[in-house]
């Protein structure tokens, strides 16, 4: 694992999770001490209480690596977006974004409302120029290796151009957070034929063919190839990639609660379960979300990443690891330089 840069600030909106300050502080021990984060952080939320956490954790990093932002109002998960955002301007996150734009932070972690961190953070840091949209994007675990799944709900309605766009956004995330060189980037679709699936997919997939060069499409990919894992990158509009997403951590879930639910049936099993157990921690471990926590909002001119709100300590840690991996790769950079070549392939190849 590439340890992230010392010089990378990153702004943790602490007061967002269901599980309070206290998971923020835990995580940002493992982040330090297990996953050997070597940023820089400001956690953003109540002055006296994260002092006391902090003091109570004993971290053994060096103390000048962490500040604190007093914020004094929280946005909760069911509060409206823009409404929250006005009246709760010294909320957590609406602070941590703002540290965000004056570039005291190079990125953003939050585990509040979605809604109001996708809205602030477009508000705040606009898209890039010649991207119309952002986009969601998480890591998904498959039978090889992980893969990028893009968008999973920014953007429920989508054109060709938005999912061409995302194809250049999950492609530079993959690089940054899985480290491929050149990812193989598929569009999700309901079959592989030529001209198989909707008027949106069938214009998109012929959009991405005039691509070479600027990503490596493989073509279009159906839903039982999803965790094959012979792709890098899986492209989708936000309304089906939410879908998939929700659908794909229940059936994990389902699976593991199965599974055990057979093994302790009888005596018999419950001693073939003991046997098999350190197979069972690792399957575990393999297909837990926790692994990939951090959901970037891809296209903005800041790096700002969404965690789940029951986010537990582990998701936090990665969820800040992402976050320094994406500043140290230069993601935004990158992005827009692609996104400038895509946009004028599309445009040159339509007018003649």
């Amino acid at each position: 694992m590439v340890d992230s840069t010392v010089n990378c600030t990153i702004a943790v909106d602490t007061m967002g999770g269901d599980l309070g300050p206290t998971e923020f502080i835990r995580g940002l021990f493992y982040a330090t001490e297990e996953l050997k984060l070597q940023s820089n952080f400001i956690l953003v939320g109540k002055e006296r209480l994260l002092t006391r956490l902090l003091k109570v954790r004993k971290l053994s990093i060096d103390p000048a690596r962490i500040k604190i932002h007093n914020a004094t109002q929280v946005i909760g998960m069911d509060e409206k977006p823009i409404q929250a955002l006005k009246q709760k301007k010294d909320s957590s996150m609406v602070q941590a974004i703002k540290l965000l734009k004056d570039g005291d932070a190079q990125a953003v972690v939050s585990c509040g409302n979605t809604g109001a961190l996708m809205a602030g953070g477009t508000l705040r840091m606009r898209p890039l120029p010649g991207l119309d949209r952002t986009a969601l994007a998480t890591i998904v675990p498959s039978r090889k290796k992980p893969f990028v799944l893009t968008d999973v709900g920014a953007n429920p309605e989508s054109t060709a151009i938005n999912l061409v766009h995302n194809s250049v956004l999950g492609s530079n995330y993959a690089k940054a957070a899985l480290g491929i060189e050149n990812p193989r980037v598929a569009l999700l679709t309901i079959g592989t034929e030529e001209g198989k699936g909707n008027t949106l997919i069938n214009e998109t997939h012929l959009q991405l063919q005039k691509l070479t060069g600027i990503i490596n499409y493989v073509g279009p990919i159906e839903g039982f190839q999803l965790f094959d894992g012979n792709v890098d990158v899986v492209v989708c509009d936000g309304f089906v990639g939410n879908i998939v997403l929700k659908s794909s951590e229940a059936l994990f879930g389902f699976i593991g609660s199965t599974i055990k639910e057979e093994l302790l049936r009888n005596p018999k099993r419950k001693i073939g379960a003991a046997l098999s157990a350190s197979a069972f921690k690792d399957m575990k471990v393999r297909l837990s979300p926790d692994q990939h926590a951090g959901a970037p909002l891809l296209g903005l001119q800041g790096n700002i990443l969404k965690s789940h709100g029951s986010s537990n300590y582990t998701a936090i840690g990665n969820a800040l690891r992402i976050a320094g991996d994406l500043v140290k790769h230069d993601m935004i950079d990158s992005i827009q330089s692609e996104i400038n070549q895509a946009n004028e392939l599309i445009d040159a190849t339509e007018t003649t």
